[in-house]
């Protein structure tokens, strides 16, 4: 069922943002169908209208909120056969990470401690520690918002790249049901450590005590500096999965660390993360953005693009 102005910060990890003016929640492909009906009825233009939301792990929305339809994707449900996983668009990722430790699969540990749903991590292909998505995709079904038909594609046609995919470029009128992954035979207890120490790093480095989403941008490619600059940062080079210097150690070169706007700062943890301190504004949020592409612009001639989504 179709609710209205329902409170975007509640569904967004940075707590942040106004109402949806229409909200639907769905837990399964024929709730999606039979609200997406519904939404025909209400409104006659409805593909610009409609925002698909995962674990809010990533978005930034705006203080006025979203005068359309959010579609909540809390579609969830993982099977098995052999090493081949399907896994729902709402399922959390931990939870496909558990699976993967209870049936002693390999091949995702890289993605310990990564936040958001499966749908989330296809479209943007999210990565960490040398390992992307899609890796290990074999196949993503989805259903376009306008027709209700549905897609399915593999691994080649989803057009995947760094941080990218068909679903956040041709198909963005589409939301993903369900993801087929090939993974390894493994064993069990080297994987839960795997995974284990991927999550530790993460509460190591990153401001997780404060509201947050995420990297707030993209790594930047080695090869965008000028030959001087790239001598200078060699020795910050890591591999993402191709040579990048990581924006967290351009941000801190250029002096930004600790950076404040209102109740919005530059994480001194984590210079990629920009964190809520209680009661911040989307406004803030993108003005200290705005901030930090002028100041390493400046420094360092790149221009820096955003991974989260400004909505």
């Amino acid at each position: 069922m179709i609710r209205q102005n329902v409170p975007l910060k509640d569904y967004s990890n940075f707590k942040i943002g106004g109402n949806a003016l229409y909200f639907l929640e769905v837990f399964s492909k024929e709730e999606l169908i039979e609200g997406l009906k519904e939404w025909g009825k209400l409104s006659k233009d409805s593909y610009d209208k409609i925002f698909v939301l995962g674990g809010g792990t990533n978005i930034l929305f705006s203080d006025l909120g979203f005068p359309g339809l959010v579609i909540k994707n809390s579609i969830c449900g993982i099977k098995i056969s052999e090493n081949i996983v399907e896994a729902c668009g709402g399922v959390l990722i931990s939870d496909l990470l558990n699976f993967c430790i209870d049936n002693s699969l390999s091949g995702f540990e890289w993605a310990g401690g990564l936040p958001g749903t499966v749908g989330g991590a296809v479209r943007g292909n999210a990565g960490a520690f040398n390992g992307e998505t899609k890796d290990s995709v074999l196949e993503v079904e989805s259903v376009d918002l306008t027709t209700c038909e549905t897609k399915t594609r593999n691994n080649k046609d989803c057009g995947f790249s760094y941080r990218m995919s068909i679903f956040k470029l041709a198909a963005v009128n589409e939301i993903i049901v369900s993801v087929k992954f090939k993974f390894q035979i493994g064993d069990k207890q080297e994987i839960k450590s795997l995974i284990q120490e991927k999550i530790d790093h993460r509460l190591r480095r990153h401001p997780l005590e404060y509201p947050n989403a995420g990297s707030i941008f993209k790594n930047v490619p080695y090869e965008s500096f000028s030959e001087k600059l790239q001598e200078e940062l060699f020795q910050y080079i890591k591999k993402d999965p191709f040579p990048v210097i990581p924006t967290a150690k351009l941000n801190f070169l250029a002096g930004l660390s600790g950076k404040r706007v209102g109740d919005v700062q530059l994480s001194e943890k984590h210079t990629n993360f920009i964190v809520n301190l209680g009661n911040a504004k989307a406004e803030d949020v993108k003005k200290l953005i705005q901030i930090i592409k002028d100041s390493v612009k400046e420094k360092f001639a790149v221009t820096l693009e955003e991974e989260i989504m400004l909505v």
